[in-house]
């Protein structure tokens, strides 16, 4: 809530005095945070000092331990910049932007060492993006929003074409503001929208007063996120809270056989870490941290790293956990991961989960765009990803020919039951055919896939992808193609190679994240999606179609007269978004304690 201090210096000995301290927090919004009322006396303490040595020695190491544990977390509190705001920007359109001969147009968005791309467009005077974009907001930072807006021509040279800037402090908060903000050297300008909004949810806690060990604390966060609080706050989704334990058996990163390990904790664009344990492979951090859910389907990853002074960390292990898998309350041991997330690598971490969410306001979450997330390092050339990449897509190429091949072999008379039982069904299927039939074929098929997992036929992680492991040799392949300038030869054309890469790993997971959301691989999701084709079924058997044809185009030709800064959105592909692909799947999977490579490669093998 806040703090304050008093200075001893000030007070008169064995006199009581009144004093009245104004609470403060510089990381809160609020400018008056109350007022605390304290009588205090300074006396002198008289006592007998002739007490036994247990009782000293106990007093001794409960105040040690106490400082220690108050050093922990005020060095945590150090390290962790605690946001207290969301800052929204909604990018709209530009006006009388300069061309200079670019072909294609994006914007930078920066505020501190935070930073958006928006997407790239053919260029044009008045180019709209209509992309939205959040920021974390402190307020003792004072950061400008910079903008830049960059060209790019036909040989992918990349100019800046214009700058502005935004005075974020300056901004009323829970307020949206319209500006049109005017660039530094020419006459143009970007419309956008801006809105500061109070955050609370983020924190850092001692082991001993985390907030869901308080019952009343606790009965508080729930009836937020109860059924009928559903309509309020539309982007509080809901609330977690990671107690990060301990860990055992890390990677000796130093030369003395030891690691300085610390912990960083990320959750979509939110990013806290804990203190660091010098010297140790198996710490002890017992720290609480929580953080506000804004997507239920955002993954939770964990990642450990060796301390080594002004240099870049050493990399010693990661776990990537989706919120819907989280067994609330119970103390889980979680196998290190490679970066990758695909192999197994040294050391286990304990951690206590707990995630409370509002259920409606998460499936309306669903059908919106998942949050963008901050520009981060380009992505590369990889013979091993562009290989898997290619297999996937085969894989899928390959069921589609399949069943071509199967509809082909009923019109020629392969077999002859197999055609006379297909011309049956096609006929008595056309005949009797209406349109609320395709979303009740589909429910149909839900539930005969739930049968299948629900009898123990068919697993829901039995058709994970055997391309995404790639043995040790393949590896080494990959570093010899690397030393022998495999880069270097696709050097000139390395841009296409990339692209191609990128398309082919949109097509795989985009037929992946449907076979997975037919296979009950999120339970979630697939109940969602049976609800809504539940109700697709019910209003194309009681709306004839063209009623429902005339809302759509009437609501399509009004949205933007309804609301001329609405951002066009696509459900169903955002519903995608949130299935996990085949390689997602494994990233996610949960490893058994202290399994190594060689029991994965077994896994691997057996699938």
């Amino acid at each position: 809530m806040g703090s304050a201090f008093v200075v001893l210096t000030h007070l008169e000995l064995n006199r009581t005095t009144e004093q009245i301290l104004k609470l403060e927090d510089p990381n809160s919004l609020e400018d008056d945070m109350g007022e605390i009322v304290l009588n205090l006396s300074l006396t002198v303490k008289h006592g007998d000092f002739k007490r036994t040595k247990w009782s000293n020695r106990k007093k001794r190491t409960s105040s040690k331990t106490s400082f220690t544990r108050n050093m922990r977390l005020s060095d945590s509190m150090r390290r962790n910049e605690l946001w207290n705001g969301i800052v929204t920007i909604t990018l709209l359109e530009g006006k009388n932007i300069p061309g200079r001969g670019m072909t294609q147009i994006f914007v930078l968005l920066k505020l501190g060492d935070q930073k958006y791309k928006s997407k790239t467009l053919c260029k044009s005077a008045n180019p709209q993006w209509r992309e939205q974009f959040d920021f974390h907001y402190f307020p003792d930072r004072k950061d400008m929003l910079d903008i830049e807006i960059w060209g790019k021509d036909n040989k992918k040279h990349e100019e800046l074409l214009e700058m502005c800037k935004v005075d974020i402090t300056a901004l009323p908060t829970k307020q949206t503001h319209i500006l049109e903000v005017p660039m530094e050297k020419h006459l143009g300008s970007l419309l956008m929208l801006i809105a500061v909004t109070p955050c609370s949810g983020v924190a850092i806690f001692d082991l001993r007063a985390c907030p869901l060990g308080d019952p009343n604390e606790r009965k508080q966060i729930s009836q937020r996120y109860c059924i009928k609080n559903s309509l309020q706050d539309m982007k509080d989704i809901g609330f977690l809270q990671v107690k990060v334990l301990k860990a055992v058996d890390l990677l000796a990163a130093d030369f003395s056989g030891k690691s300085d390990p610390f912990c960083v904790l990320e959750l979509g664009n939110d990013r806290l870490e804990t203190h660091t344990v010098y010297k140790n492979l198996n710490p002890e951090w017992n720290t609480v941290f929580t953080f506000p859910v804004k997507d239920i389907h955002d993954i939770l990853e964990v990642t450990v790293f060796d301390e080594d002074g002004d240099k870049p960390p050493d990399f010693l292990g990661k776990v990537a956990i989706p919120l819907l898998s989280i067994r609330n309350g119970q103390q889980c041991s979680y196998s290190l991961k490679n970066k990758d997330l695909e192999l197994a690598s040294k050391g286990v971490i304990y951690l206590e989960l707990e995630v409370l969410f509002n259920p409606v306001k998460a499936s309306i979450r669903t059908f919106k765009p998942r949050e963008k997330p901050f520009v981060g390092d380009n992505r590369k050339f990889s013979k091993k990803i562009l290989s898997r990449n290619i297999d996937r897509v085969k894989k899928i190429t390959m069921a589609i020919w399949n069943t071509i091949q199967f509809l082909r072999s009923c019109f020629l008379w392969e077999s002859t039951l197999r055609s006379m039982v297909a011309f049956v069904v096609f006929v008595v299927t056309v005949w009797h055919i209406e349109l609320y039939m395709v979303p009740l074929a589909l429910l149909l098929l839900f539930a005969y896939n739930f049968s299948l997992i629900t009898t123990g036929k068919v697993s829901s992680a039995q058709d994970t992808q055997e391309t995404t492991y790639l043995d040790e040799d393949e590896e080494e392949d990959d570093k010899e193609s690397e030393k022998k300038g495999l880069i270097e030869r696709i050097h000139m054309v390395q841009d296409i190679v990339i692209t191609v890469q990128n398309i082919l790993e949109e097509i795989a997971s985009f037929g992946e994240r449907i076979k997975n959301t037919l296979n009950w691989t999120v339970p979630f999701l697939s109940v969602l999606a049976c609800l809504v084709l539940t109700a697709a079924t019910i209003i194309l058997y009681f709306i004839p179609l063209r009623y429902i044809v005339l809302i759509w185009g009437i609501n399509k030709f009004t949205k933007k007269l309804r609301n001329p800064y609405s951002i066009d959105n696509n459900e169903l592909l955002d519903f995608l978004s949130r299935v996990p692909s085949d390689i997602q799947k494994v990233q996610h999977a949960e490893l058994k304690p202290y399994s190594n490579s060689s029991s994965l490669r077994k896994k691997w093998s057996a699938l």
